[in-house]
């Protein structure tokens, strides 16, 4: 079970962008988040310390060696959580529920953002997907689903060679399954 503090310091919006970042780019220098996120170095180092805490990113050497400059990288990919997991206190309920909504509002965001974008890449419109499928299913079943899809994605990730001159993009992938009625 999730830490309700990884889950509240992962969903706030810059911070998630941070993690997203560090998540394509690997280990980064504060400076260079800062610029790539367009933000202020003092409001990064704030959010990284944050993350830190909860964590979710930690600290990393100078790969020049140099002392004076402050470089992080992700101790983790995949955040799995529900709201049920934190019944048992309602306030830490309540913070669950609040990050749920932040995670719905990303990906809706992104989704809505690449609609927006006019979509003028044949090839990436082509590539891009939206898939959904109505079942019967247990809890159980639905949890199996849910492990089967994240082991997908990191087998599909770890298959990319970036090294070999393809043009990549970032990519977002998302998925929900949950109970409903037709």
């Amino acid at each position: 079970m999730e830490e309700i503090q990884a889950i509240t310091a992962v969903h706030h919006p810059m911070r998630r962008r941070i993690v997203d970042y560090l998540g394509l780019y690997g280990t980064s220098q504060v400076t260079g988040l800062a610029r790539a996120l367009e933000q202020q170095v003092g409001s990064i180092s704030h959010h990284l310390r944050m993350l830190e805490r909860a964590g979710i990113v930690e600290r990393a050497d100078d790969p020049t060696g140099d002392k004076r400059t402050s470089w992080w990288r992700p101790t983790r990919r995949r955040f799995t959580w529900s709201v049920d997991d934190f019944a048992d206190s309602p306030a830490d309920t309540m913070l669950a529920r609040s990050a749920e909504r932040a995670n719905i509002n990303t990906q809706i965001a992104r989704l809505s953002a690449w609609h927006r974008s006019g979509n003028n890449d044949a090839a990436w419109s082509r590539a891009a997907f939206s898939t959904d499928s109505l079942a019967w299913a247990s809890a159980e079943e639905l949890a199996m689903l849910s492990r089967a899809l994240a082991e997908t994605i990191d087998t599909w990730r770890r298959s990319i060679d970036t090294d070999d001159g393809i043009e990549r993009r970032p990519v977002f992938v998302f998925a929900h399954g949950f109970p409903t009625s037709p």
